[in-house]
């Protein structure tokens, strides 16, 4: 069965080929009446602040920035009609993706305020909906935008695509694989062909994960760089994974061959410096892809690249960076940063728990492990880590968790065959889980060592 990936590679994926030009119509709408052709009402308290925001200015002269400022002068001129609002609203959603600024969601989501306010039910506008609260992590919310487009229309393939990604976030993992595997019998292209290739990689089976990657590249669409760039980055981290530094990093740079200074190729690269020692290279890159795209994850992996090139104060900032970006908008990096290097232990399992609330999905369970072996509830953290691995995904810091887990617990035999599986997999998944796995396995040896003298 052919499936898809879920929002943590898909949401970029979806860019452009399923974008404005095929989801707006032509023909503007007169400037007295609705898109359904009543009488315009006043705007609603706060909606002309959303019609602001959405016409601001974008920064920059590529070809989406001249479609922005196309679309906001016709707007400006006119209010037009829902199709205009959405068509303006996934050309922000789409240098929102190009650029790495988080912020110009923010004006998509304007947009699809702006075009619902006229048409509540317009199936472009909810679908652009979706897509939104997909990027603000409010899967449930996104999951029935899209299930409300897909009660009138079942073949909706952008619907069926945030349908699988939402679905999957919250834990529903066959109800994600069904609606990738509608989604590929509807439009089988580059967007579905990348859910189909992260569904199965998740389940373990990297072979077809990177075949289906292969169709999803062959199907991608120079006149949309960006996209066939995250597929490109997404399939040389499959490799990545593998412990395949030569391998992955073709891909990497490839992606970024197809879109320049593309932020998570940049990170690509840095974890690939990582791996091989290169703290210099590494430094470099990811202070390249944080001016870009400021997150968490980032900032945290900069940190350390700069502890590793002895740039202390500097990995302070970073760090210091990473805990701001995670306080605002991502609790479950912040979470798995402190357990991973055992800070704020109470603050990291109070992170954990909130996201699990609204989350299921596997990296959540995993992180959410992570905080009470922290915390010392090993008892949940077992339970916690067993969901997380029952995909049988192939990630080294899942099986490194699940190890050490179980070694606290005296499950010595299973604990240790699984942190040595994450070693052989990728003996550089992390710098502070890699070198905590070493250690663990040193002093199990240990004693067996000085018994045999």
């Amino acid at each position: 069965m052919l499936r898809r990936t879920g929002c943590l590679f898909a949401c970029a994926a979806l860019s452009g080929s399923l974008g404005c030009t095929e989801r707006s119509r032509s023909e503007a709408v007169p400037a007295a009446t609705t898109s359904a052709g009543r009488p315009a009402e006043a705007p609603a308290p706060g909606l002309d602040a959303a019609r602001a925001l959405a016409l601001a200015a974008p920064e920059g002269a590529s070809a989406v920035d001249r479609e922005i400022e196309a679309l906001s002068r016709r707007l400006a001129k006119a209010p037009g009609g829902a199709d205009l609002w959405s068509a303006l609203g996934y050309a922000w959603i789409r240098k929102a993706r190009a650029s790495g600024d988080p912020s110009l969601y923010r004006r998509a989501r304007a947009s699809a305020e702006a075009a619902l306010a006229l048409a509540e039910g317009d199936r472009a506008s909810l679908d652009l909906l979706g897509l939104v609260l997909l990027h603000e992590r409010r899967f449930a919310e996104a999951r029935d935008a899209a299930e409300r487009v897909l009660s009138r229309d079942e073949g909706d393939a952008l619907a069926l695509g945030t349908l699988s990604d939402a679905a999957l976030d919250l834990g529903a993992f066959q109800v994600a694989a069904q609606a990738a595997q509608r989604m590929v019998d509807q439009r089988p292209g580059l967007p579905s062909y990348t859910r189909a290739a992260y569904l199965r990689w998740l389940q373990g089976d990297a072979a077809t994960a990177k075949r289906i990657m292969r169709l999803a590249i062959g199907a991608g669409d120079p006149g949309d760089p960006e996209a066939l760039a995250w597929t490109l980055t997404q399939a040389a981290a499959m490799f990545w994974h593998e412990g395949d530094d030569e391998a992955a990093d073709l891909g990497f740079t490839r992606a970024l061959a197809v879109q320049g200074e593309y932020a998570p190729a940049l990170v690509g690269r840095a974890r690939v410096a990582l791996a091989r020692g290169a703290w210099g290279r590494a430094v470099e890159l990811l202070e390249r892809a944080h001016q870009r795209s400021p997150d968490a994850e980032i900032a945290w992996l900069l940190g350390d690249a700069k502890v590793a090139a002895g740039d202390h104060a500097g990995a302070a900032r970073a760090y210091a960076s990473a805990v701001d970006a995670g306080q605002r908008s991502d609790r479950r990096t912040l979470a798995l940063y402190y357990a991973t290097k055992g800070l704020e232990r109470d603050e990291a399992l109070r992170l954990a728990t909130a996201e699990r609330a609204t989350r299921g999905d596997i990296y959540t369970e995993d992180t959410h492990a992570w905080a009470l072996y922290r915390a010392g509830k090993l008892a949940e953290a077992r339970a916690a880590s067993d969901r997380a691995l029952a995909l049988g995904t192939r990630d080294a810091r899942l099986l490194y968790h699940a190890g050490a887990i179980r070694i606290a617990l005296g499950d010595l035999t299973r604990g240790e065959r699984l942190v040595r599986a994450a070693l052989d997999l990728n003996p550089r998944f992390d710098m502070t889980g890699a070198a905590e796995a070493e250690q663990l396995l040193a002093r199990r040896e240990a004693p067996r060592g000085s018994a045999r003298r």
